[in-house]
């Protein structure tokens, strides 16, 4: 038989082509070289506390395409990364970013925004603070025999920003932790990458810390969240408010928080959710998982809920309420005005879903927020674990503790130019003009008429008690009969506060000197329990005697320069805006309280009244830090003296004229 030798040649050639090509497979996928990992940055061998590195890894172009660079948005990626290189346990980190170009933060995984409530937060260019969540704790590589995932945390971060250039690499102003005993230098700067070393501060001197946890902090606002019971799929948490700060307070008070993990409340009691909604869980992975659960009895759904407090008639109410410092309508007085009514307290049993579902699986929610009507704006940190809280036992033998306790701080934020909720004029009796409140105060949302920026005109004193938006006529004349100066042509816009005070000089004599404060209320909302305070500059208030209409008290410890006033018993009411005796031509009516309040120079000998001493660097309504004047009213005794009363006379005639004409 002859052999095909021609053919079984073709096929010995295929057989070597084919084993060559899966050799090559093989030595592709399983090959036994493999990819060293990148070595450390020398600096981070060399740091001996927190190593923190900003990488951008790049951006792109996102529409609208726009030629305007400044309008251009940018799509970006950046890889944030927090190492604890120390012998020191890092707890619950914080790192401020600075970024500066109108970042708009779309998601951070492995960390929360401390300034938002919750993504996307539009950190504009003051850069914001992050805090690791869910590892809110970096561990030393001595504890951890060098394990990287419990040493380090890598914060992959996205977003988008603004007004650049397509060349151009934006990169924070800075990075730095912002844990409390610890000192970081300005970061290394290179094109597409940052680096920092903090250590800590040898100056710092840590507290004893005897317990597991993180030692309670202290704020302007507490919050705590204790988990009182737990069960394999849920929980019983409380939630308990606390001012702390004596010039803080919250009216009608509303909470919100972030569940991250797909929880729901079941039920509440000593509060109430704004929204009672069951279509967000049945649609939801939580209807997915519970497939046989009535939602329809469920209080709320919401990733974000918004939680309140009850009225005082739900107190005894025993399915809401009947819980101790429950049911005030949302008030948190000050401690210094009532201590039992500066904090609240509600309760309510939170599901849980998958992978949680063990008893010991427990996640406070994160981003909290709190706020009030006529109050100050609070900023609120991440939950920090602490040490469980103690309860007096049932019994009356011995105290019961939480299962788990966190604590979350807010701390009082100061309010930007043009969006006080207050606001303050000066007048004195040696001066005939008032200083009134600054133009746009609190906010201006129409400016087609008249000037945002414009500098207020002075007023007679007569018209404080005119609406500041019926007050163009009366300051007009003013300024034309005390030769003011031209006016011009677009008039500043009025301050649009809801309250305002007037901190008049009344008296000054060599043995001492006395003030008249007056409280206007321009919305027709009634103001209980109100209070007032002022912050003298220096030691001034050292020489405080008395306030005579209302309760007054000079506050001690740190704020010794403070004068805390709020209104006597029956009279602790500021009421609301009303008509005039004839609506239809006369200016609505101020709700008012006023009171002198007379001080003493035996224990401030230098104090120089009309130099400025006489009046507060700071005032306070309700907690609520209004806006000053930028200047103090200046004599015009000369003038007074040549010409006597009879401009005086004149001017109050026109006056009166005025709101008796119905001039507006």
């Amino acid at each position: 038989m002859q052999i095909p030798w021609r053919n079984i040649s073709w096929v010995i050639i295929l057989v070597v082509i084919f084993a060559h090509y899966f050799q090559s497979c093989n030595g592709q996928d399983y090959g036994e070289e493999e990819t060293k990992p990148a070595a450390p940055p020398p600096e981070q061998d060399n740091c001996n506390g927190i190593f923190i590195t900003y990488s951008f890894e790049g951006r792109e172009k996102v529409y609208p395409l726009v030629k305007n660079v400044s309008a251009q948005a940018w799509s970006f990626k950046s890889m944030l990364t927090v190492m604890n290189t120390g012998i020191n346990e890092l707890k619950s980190w914080k790192v401020f970013v600075g970024f500066q170009n109108k970042e708009l933060l779309i998601s951070a995984d492995g960390a929360v925004a401390m300034d938002g409530d919750g993504f996307p937060v539009k950190v504009g260019k003051n850069g914001t603070t992050l805090a690791g969540y869910p590892q809110s704790d970096l561990k030393t590589a001595i504890d951890t025999a060098g394990d990287f995932t419990q040493m380090a945390a890598q914060i992959s971060i996205k977003g988008t920003q603004f007004g650049l250039s397509e060349k151009t690499n934006p990169m924070p102003s800075t990075i730095k932790l912002v844990n409390e005993g610890y000192k970081c230098p300005a970061p290394k700067r290179y094109k597409t990458y940052q680096q920092v070393c903090c250590s800590r501060d040898p100056k710092y001197k840590p507290k004893n810390v005897t317990t597991k946890f993180m030692p309670r902090s202290y704020g302007d606002l507490s919050i705590t969240y204790d988990v009182l019971s737990a069960f394999t799929n849920r929980y019983q948490a409380q939630v308990t408010i606390d001012n702390l700060n004596p010039l803080g307070r919250l009216d009608h008070w509303n909470l919100t928080w972030e569940w991250m993990r797909n929880e729901f409340i079941y039920s509440i009691k000593g509060a109430h959710t704004h929204k009672k909604d069951p279509s967000e869980c049945i649609y939801g992975p939580q209807g997915q998982y519970y497939k046989d659960f009535d939602f329809t009895t469920v209080i709320n759904c919401q990733k974000k809920p918004i939680i309140s407090d009850l009225p005082r008639e739900k107190a005894n109410d025993d399915k809401m309420g009947k819980l101790p410092y429950c049911c005030r309508n949302g008030t948190l007085l000050s401690p210094v005005m009532n201590e039992t009514e500066a904090r609240s307290i509600f309760q309510m049993e939170v599901f849980k879903l998958p992978p949680d579902m063990n008893r010991t699986a427990l996640n406070p929610p994160q981003n909290w927020k709190i706020n009030g009507i006529m109050n100050p704006a609070y900023t609120c940190g991440p939950p920090v674990r602490v040490d469980p809280t103690g309860f007096p036992d049932p019994q009356g033998i011995g105290i019961t503790t939480a299962v788990a306790t966190w604590q979350i701080t807010c701390n009082i934020t100061t309010p930007k130019p043009k969006q006080a909720k207050c606001c303050v004029s000066f007048s004195a009796y040696y001066a005939e003009s008032v200083i009134p409140c600054n133009t746009c105060a609190c906010g201006c949302e129409q400016t087609a008429k008249c000037d945002a920026n414009r500098k207020p005109l002075l007023l007679p004193s007569q018209a404080l008690l005119v609406p500041p938006e019926n007050r163009t006529k009366l300051a007009k004349a003013w300024s034309h009969l005390k030769h003011l100066g031209a006016l011009p042509s677009k008039l500043p816009c009025p301050d649009n506060c809801g309250v305002s005070l007037n901190w008049h000089l009344d008296s000054n004599t060599e043995t001492g000197w006395t003030a008249r404060i007056t409280l206007f209320n321009w919305r027709d909302y009634t103001y209980e329990n109100w209070f007032s305070a002022i912050q003298m500059k220096k030691d001034f208030a050292k020489g405080y005697e008395n306030v005579y209409s209302f309760n007054g008290t000079k506050l001690t410890n740190q704020r010794n320069n403070t004068i805390f006033m709020q209104g006597l018993p029956g009279l602790n009411f500021l009421v609301g805006e009303v008509n005039g005796s004839d609506p239809n031509n006369d200016p609505r009516i101020p709700g008012k309280q006023q009171s002198i309040i007379s001080f003493v120079k035996k224990h401030t000998p230098r104090i120089n009244i009309q130099g400025g001493d006489g009046f507060p660097s700071k005032v306070f309504f309700n907690g609520e830090e209004c806006a000053l004047p930028p200047e103090f009213p200046k004599s015009t005794a000369a003038f007074k003296s040549q010409f006597g009363l009879l401009p005086a006379v004149l001017l109050a005639l026109f006056t009166f004229l005025l709101l008796t004409d119905g001039l507006h």
